[in-house]
């Protein structure tokens, strides 16, 4: 057989312009066809011992999917990607990849190779699969009743992986749509809420039950969850906005992330006024953060008509925890960057609207515990950036619904739910927790790996707890 000689980069993916995407929001990407999946897919090396495997947080078997795809066999790569993940469409899309399947491909790590889109080829596959007839199960719930509070992807994770195992799942959401960070977080631009709806869709189809509008703690308290359920799956993420307390927050025109990306993206602001949800008219946004949150405001505020957008990150761009494909596109769409900038105070005008961002420039130091190095203002370098709309995105706090009413369970120094990482228990035995409730906000595939665990250890404690009930 005659070797194949297989392509130094990566098979691109076609886009949406930027001078045309950045007044949309519709998907950027537009995904690849099956002729180019096939020939991405046949890049991969097929390792025997594949890295990638190990350094995908659900374990995916990532070379078994990607040779389906390469053979034209879309219901094998499905078939294999389904034994892994519920929600292989999402993943696709807003999973870094780059920064753990990808990283360690072998291909990728010759130097002269691009390593293969893992990625893109997950999308590829869960797209055309969502394509395809549901077929709805239903679970008998002899091996027992597990309650899932909250439905963002951890949350979905266990419960469909519990639902395949044969039990009962109902999950609770406080909001009046299901799907957590993925329905109020992430815009339309990036994960369509088509794409969340048919995931989620196909989760229920397996047998689980989901009620919307319903605030543990609240309409029903934690008591009455242990009382009627075998066990407790808390993952209600890490809701609470961050500010940085700075002179001029209570300003007009200082929002939170949560706050801007929830009005946009849950209550469909960029459609008014189809929808009656107004967004503030803006000519001036400044973001403050540098994550995959601060990137989605910056260009959504863009997509909503602002002429001027400018990111305020108080490092330099080597460290920006940002995907590199977000802030590739942000700047193709005209988002300007202040690197090694602060914000110290928001002006007023004379009615209490905001009208600008007083900052300082900011010089690296010694490293900070996180490993990186550590910010330091530099003396009498304050200057001011016009602005009627600020937007901080310094990360969330722990949801203090819940926790408020459930004293008795333990939680740690910043306010999460201490839980074991390694089984997902908590202080009180039947309760388990995942995702950013015990770790800070994190990304969507961490989330589903915690689910994972919590899914597993959920079924040994129920199954060994009837074992060792009484006769």
């Amino acid at each position: 057989m005659a070797k194949v000689k297989r392509s130094h980069t990566q098979t691109p993916m076609r886009e949406q312009e930027a001078a045309v995407r950045c007044h949309n929001f519709d998907e950027v990407a537009f995904g690849y066809s099956l002729e180019e999946g096939q020939l991405e897919a046949s890049r991969c090396l097929q390792c025997k011992n594949a890295p990638c495997i190990e350094n995908c947080p659900v374990m995916i078997d990532i070379p078994g999917f990607i040779k389906a795809i390469e053979d034209g066999d879309m219901p094998t790569a499905h078939a294999v990607l389904s034994k892994y993940t519920n929600l292989p469409a999402i993943c696709g899309r807003v999973c870094p990849q780059e920064k753990q399947c990808e990283m360690v491909c072998r291909l990728g790590r010759s130097k002269k190779f691009e390593p293969v889109a893992i990625g893109k080829l997950e999308r590829l596959v869960a797209d055309w699969a969502l394509e395809q007839p549901i077929e709805y199960k239903e679970v008998s719930g002899e091996k027992g009743r597990v309650a899932v509070i909250g439905s963002g992807p951890s949350g979905l994770t266990t419960a469909g992986d519990l639902a395949k195992l044969g039990y009962e799942v109902i999950v609770y959401e406080a909001l009046h749509l299901p799907g957590g960070v993925l329905t109020y977080g992430i815009p339309e631009f990036r994960l369509p809420k088509r794409i969340v709806n048919k995931e989620i869709e196909r989760i229920v189809a397996q047998g689980v039950t989901i009620e919307t509008n319903v605030v543990i703690g609240k309409t029903i308290t934690m008591a009455e969850i242990m009382e009627e359920f075998d066990a407790c799956y808390l993952s209600v993420g890490a809701g609470a906005p961050n500010f940085m307390g700075i002179p001029g927050t209570s300003l007009n025109g200082v929002y939170s992330s949560s706050e801007y990306l929830t009005r946009i993206n849950l209550m469909h602001g960029y459609e008014f006024p189809q929808y009656d949800t107004p967004v503030q008219k803006s000519k001036n946004v400044v973001v403050i953060g540098g994550g995959n949150v601060a990137m989605d405001a910056a260009r959504s505020a863009k997509r909503l008509g602002a002429e001027n957008v400018s990111v305020i990150y108080r490092r330099s761009l080597e460290e920006l925890p940002a995907r590199v494909e977000e802030y590739h596109h942000s700047v193709e769409e005209g988002i300007n960057y202040h690197w090694l900038t602060n914000p110290i105070e928001y002006i007023s005008d004379d009615k209490g609207t905001l009208k600008a961002v007083k900052c300082v420039q900011m010089e690296l130091g010694e490293p900070d515990e996180s490993g990186r190095r550590r910010p330091v203002v530099i003396p009498g370098s304050e200057f001011i950036i016009d602005a009627d709309t600020a937007i901080e995105a310094i990360g969330q706090g722990a949801n203090k619904v819940l926790l408020d009413t459930f004293p008795e369970l333990a939680t740690n120094k910043w306010g999460y739910v201490d839980a074991n990482p390694e089984t997902a228990a908590t202080s009180i035995p039947g309760v388990f927790a995942g995702g950013d409730i015990v770790t800070g906000a994190a990304t969507v595939i961490l989330a589903m790996g915690a689910g994972k665990i919590a899914a597993k250890e959920i079924d040994e404690y129920i199954q060994k707890t009837r074992q060792e009930m009484p006769v």
